[in-house]
């Protein structure tokens, strides 16, 4: 949240493309980020598999920050998203192990 300080939120969030795919991105003004993608805008991934939902969204006090978280998600595997998306963070250690650990 911004809490009443200059400068502006930011957001990490998590698009559905239409071919199930997911697309991790972040922005300041999430709902004109999300039209530029439904408009082909975006990325060249979701310009590929229009329409997108948005799925998962996360909200930090900057831009680095949900950057920064941007840069994490996108690195996990998809039942580690998926776990996120529907709210399941006890399942997120579990998930996050090496698959030669398991």
């Amino acid at each position: 949240m911004n809490n009443g300080k200059k400068g502006k939120s930011g957001f990490m969030y998590i698009l559905e493309c239409n071919n199930g795919s997911y697309y991790v991105g972040s922005t300041i003004d999430i709902d004109k980020r999300l039209e530029q993608h439904q408009l082909g805008k975006g990325s060249n991934h979701t310009k590929k598999y229009l329409p997108v939902e948005l799925v998962y969204f996360e909200e930090y006090q900057n831009i680095a920050q949900a950057y920064e978280r941007e840069q994490q998600v996108k690195k996990w595997r998809r039942a580690k998203k998926e776990a996120l998306i529907n709210g399941k963070e006890n399942l997120l250690p579990d998930l996050a192990k090496a698959y030669s650990n398991l």
